[in-house]
């Protein structure tokens, strides 16, 4: 099983993602679990889905003071995730405390992955909704130096910035990179988008689907079209 690809398990229930998951035969797949489905079903999703041998990355980009974020962390480590993470945007000691909760309750395993500029956004809306002056990828680059600085073991960011992150933060710094489309689907609410092929070369550790693969007519040969395109550099 590959475990650079992550399905985003974006259903608003465990029963409509069990259809999908067992009906596709996707069991076993790595898969992203974001809000909507952890605050409808809480910690029991994280168990069903371990049951069948899921590699996780819990998406809940928690943002709070410092110690709500730590002791919050000492609950999510219990979880035993691959990955969990928090928002840049929150500062350094909260960054430092969120490991701090991570690696008092499951020694660190869990990697703690900090969010810098979603991957919705592009330079208008970061410039004019944001008031955060100047380029996307130079401030994607300025908080990935920072989340690395204070204890966090990669970022989410886009496939775009994906080498510039490796370059200044060391290539260990793990790139999660979500915006992933097959050729021939669609956009949506994502701004800075790429294939999977382009990901593989611009040196990612980790991609993110979602519905390229959920809302086609054949959601398995989907995902193992992304997979296959992952491995080998291809496009299939």
């Amino acid at each position: 099983m590959n475990q650079s690809v992550y399905l985003a398990l974006d259903f608003p229930n465990w029963e409509e993602t069990k259809h999908f998951l067992h009906t596709n035969q996707l069991a076993g797949v790595p898969v992203k679990v974001g809000m909507e489905l952890f605050y409808r079903e809480g910690p029991k999703i994280i168990e069903y889905l371990k049951q069948d041998n899921h590699a996780i990355f819990l998406d809940l980009k928690l943002h709070d003071i410092p110690t709500t974020v730590m002791k919050a962390m000492r609950n999510i480590a219990k979880l035993d995730v691959e990955m969990v993470n928090v928002h840049a945007l929150g500062g350094a000691e909260m960054i430092k405390r969120a490991k701090e909760g991570l690696t008092v309750g499951n020694s660190g395993k869990t990697k703690l992955i900090a969010v810098t500029i979603l991957t919705s956004m592009d330079k208008q809306a970061m410039n004019t909704e944001l008031h955060i002056p100047g380029e996307v990828e130079e401030k994607v680059s300025h908080f990935a130096r920072f989340a690395s600085s204070n204890g966090a073991d990669g970022v989410v960011c886009s496939v775009h910035e994906t080498e510039r992150i490796k370059t200044e933060c060391g290539t260990s710094f793990l790139t999660v990179t979500p915006g992933i489309r097959l050729d021939g689907t669609g956009d949506n609410d994502q701004k800075r988008i790429a294939s999977p092929k382009f990901a593989k070369k611009q040196g990612t550790d980790y991609i993110v689907v979602g519905r390229s693969v959920t809302k086609a007519v054949n959601p398995k040969m989907a995902y193992e079209r992304v997979v296959k395109e992952w491995d080998n550099g291809i496009i299939v």
